[in-house]
C-alpha cells in the first residue's frame, strides 16, 4: 500500500484574505469624504488665469472697476499697478492681485472683460469692412449701387463725388493712397455703417 502524505496548508497572501470589518467601514467613510483638493498644476493654472484677468482689469477705468463688486483692497491694488513702471515691481504687484482675486467673486469682472474684448473685435471688423468698401468703391462702379442698396440713407451723389475724387487722388499719386479724398470716403462709409 502506498502511503499518502497530507497536503501542506494553502497560504494566501494578505490581500486575498477576508478584510476585517474595520477596513470595510473605513472604505464607506471615504465614499462620503469631501472631494480631493485640486492638483498643484491646476491651482497654478487658476492662479495664472486670475493674474491674466487682473491684467485685463487694468485697462478698465476706475468708475467701471467700482461697478464690478470687487473688494476695495483689490481695486486699490489694481490702481497701484497702473502707476508702477518697474518690471519686477509690476510682476510682484500682479502676483498680489492674483492672490487677492482668489478670494474675490470675479464673475462680473470676467463678464466686463469679455464684453470689452467683444467690443474691440466688433470695432476691428467694422474697420475692415469699411476698408473693403472703400477699395471696392474705388475699383468698381457697380459697388456704388450695392452700397446705396445696403445703406438706403446714404446720399448717392455725395458718395459718387467722393469716389471720383478718391480715384483722381489715386491716379495722380499711386504711391500715396491716403489723400484727403481717400480719407473722406472712408469717413463717409464709417458714418453710414454706424447708422445702418
Amino acid at each position: 500500500m502506498i502511503a499518502t502524505s497530507a497536503a501542506p496548508p494553502l497560504i494566501l497572501p494578505f490581500a486575498m484574505t477576508a478584510r476585517p470589518a474595520a477596513d470595510a467601514a473605513a472604505d464607506d467613510r471615504h465614499d462620503t469624504a469631501p472631494p480631493e483638493r485640486p492638483s498643484k498644476t491646476r491651482r497654478k493654472a487658476e492662479s495664472h488665469d486670475l493674474q491674466a484677468l487682473g491684467e485685463s482689469l487694468l485697462e478698465l477705468g476706475d468708475e467701471h472697476l467700482g461697478t464690478l463688486g470687487l473688494d476695495e483692497t483689490l481695486v486699490d491694488a489694481l490702481r497701484s499697478a497702473r502707476r508702477i513702471r518697474s518690471h519686477e515691481a509690476r510682476r510682484r504687484q500682479m502676483q498680489l492681485i492674483g492672490k487677492l482675486m482668489r478670494s474675490a467673486d470675479v464673475e462680473l469682472a470676467r463678464v466686463a472683460v469679455a464684453e470689452r474684448r467683444l467690443g474691440r473685435a466688433r470695432d476691428s471688423l467694422a474697420l475692415h469692412a469699411a476698408e473693403r468698401w472703400r477699395a471696392e468703391l474705388i475699383a468698381d462702379d457697380a459697388a456704388t449701387t450695392r452700397f446705396a442698396r445696403e445703406h438706403a440713407d446714404a446720399d448717392v451723389q455725395q458718395l459718387r463725388a467722393l469716389v471720383r475724387n478718391a480715384r483722381k487722388d489715386a491716379a495722380s499719386a499711386p504711391e500715396q493712397r491716403s489723400g484727403r479724398a481717400y480719407r473722406e470716403l472712408f469717413r463717409f462709409i464709417r458714418e453710414h455703417q454706424r447708422d445702418g
